[in-house]
């Protein structure tokens, strides 16, 4: 049965090739216990092939700021949206994810005939669409939009450390390590916090009973 949210997908072989343009999708950020959620969509350019194009999470820092760029130039059309800390608290971290996926794609100025998306969750798009297990690796136009998707997340991250410097952002860009959390428990949360994360939802309710005492 098909939730009205999501729909589950086989993964695609890749074997068969839809006319018209394709469309790769990814994510970056669900893990993280702070910060937007970024999704990214791309239709690559036959005429302009990226040399080195790879999951986003295989290739160093500095590299996929250069790949960036390269994507933005010679990509066909490509397309980043976010989901805020607001709708993750809202609607959860999966449905956070899946809107702001199907806003990448709404966001291309020319619509794809096939969507690609890396992971087993498909949102409802408009358009045919395939997940693709370990798409970020497999599928040219999935690991450019691995790699836009997170160097717009991480330079989200480098952006509200100016703001936030004793969380460390820049350097953990919102995952729950141990300095994180031992500055959530110091400072408390930030406007930036995913309150419906466990560790900041325990760390907020620590606070509560402290001040209740």
């Amino acid at each position: 049965m098909r939730s009205r949210r999501f729909l589950r997908a086989e993964q695609t072989s890749l074997d068969w090739h839809a006319p018209g343009l394709v469309a790769g999708v990814d994510e970056a950020g669900r893990g993280p216990l702070a910060g937007p959620v970024v999704a990214a969509a791309v239709i690559l350019h036959e005429r302009h092939p990226i040399k080195g194009l790879a999951d986003s999470k295989r290739l160093t820092a500095l590299r996929r700021e250069k790949l960036f760029d390269q994507i933005c130039d010679k990509a066909l059309c490509c397309s980043i949206a976010l989901a805020s800390v607001e709708e993750i608290d809202r609607l959860n971290i999966l449905q956070a994810t899946l809107l702001a996926m199907r806003r990448a794609v709404e966001g291309l100025r020319l619509a794809p005939a096939l969507v690609l998306v890396d992971g087993n969750r498909l949102p409802v798009l408009p358009m045919r669409a395939e997940a693709v297990v370990g798409g970020d690796a497999r599928v040219a136009a999935i690991s450019a939009a691995s790699i836009l998707a997170k160097v717009h997340r991480d330079r989200w991250c480098r952006e509200i450390d100016a703001t936030w410097p004793q969380y460390g952002f820049a350097t953990h860009k919102g995952y729950g390590t141990a300095a994180h959390l031992a500055a959530l428990r110091t400072h408390g949360a930030c406007e930036h916090h995913r309150r419906s994360f466990a560790p900041v939802a325990e760390v907020l309710a620590g606070a509560r009973t402290e001040s209740a005492a």
